[in-house]
């Protein structure tokens, strides 16, 4: 039933956005990756997990809001089941774990990770939000596992906040250069260099559709 789900959920997304992979810089290979990209709509990792190789896709578990992802059985089944996603509660005032243990756990598994630096769906005026420290503590923690900036491009015209039907348009998800913690280097430099190559990232996107 959560095979059949998932496959039904891609074509539906594949369908409403012909989404499309642009790997920049990067080839799409059974090597273990954590993806960080822009966040401005809940279906933002289902695109990221479309274009990817089924291969690659098997392995790749996005790290998403346990709140939101718990709150109905529907979303709970496909949350846990269909994606097999990482699930972290927003409110540190309700958890009963810790977040960083369950992201290390997963990666410690053998998993690839889908993640938003941001922490939350970017509803704002602003280019990107802050980034929360969690990448720079997940970098300093595994080194050896390969960050990948990703920009998804168009999803937030698709399903724009408040709307219940999607509108038709095309999307791209594009893969940048990874990047590494250099040697010394503290949390709020890494995550500006991080959150910049999201920016360079999205340049690139907009030059090469203009």
């Amino acid at each position: 039933m959560a095979l059949m789900t998932g496959e039904a959920i891609l074509l539906f997304a594949r369908f409403m956005t012909a989404v499309r992979g642009i790997w920049h810089g990067i080839e799409p290979v059974p090597r273990q990756r954590v993806y960080f990209a822009n966040h401005t709509s809940n279906g933002d990792f289902i695109l990221i997990w479309a274009v990817l190789p089924s291969y690659m896709r098997a392995k790749t578990r996005p790290v998403a809001a346990a709140d939101y992802w718990l709150s109905s059985k529907l979303r709970a089944f496909i949350g846990q089941e269909v994606f097999n996603a990482v699930l972290i509660d927003r409110r540190p005032e309700d958890r009963d774990h810790d977040p960083m243990e369950l992201i290390i756990n997963a990666v410690d598994e053998g998993s690839s990770l889908i993640i938003f630096p941001e922490g939350k769906r970017n509803n704002t005026e602003e280019f990107l939000l802050p980034f929360k420290a969690g990448i720079y503590n997940l970098a300093q923690a595994r080194p050896d596992v390969d960050l990948v900036p990703v920009w998804i491009e168009n999803l937030n015209s698709v399903m724009p906040k408040g709307e219940v039907i999607p509108i038709p348009l095309v999307c791209t998800v594009t893969f940048g250069e990874p990047l590494d913690v250099d040697k010394d280097e503290d949390k709020d430099a890494f995550l500006a260099r991080a959150s910049d190559a999201l920016v360079k990232l999205s340049e690139t996107v907009r030059r090469a559709s203009s």
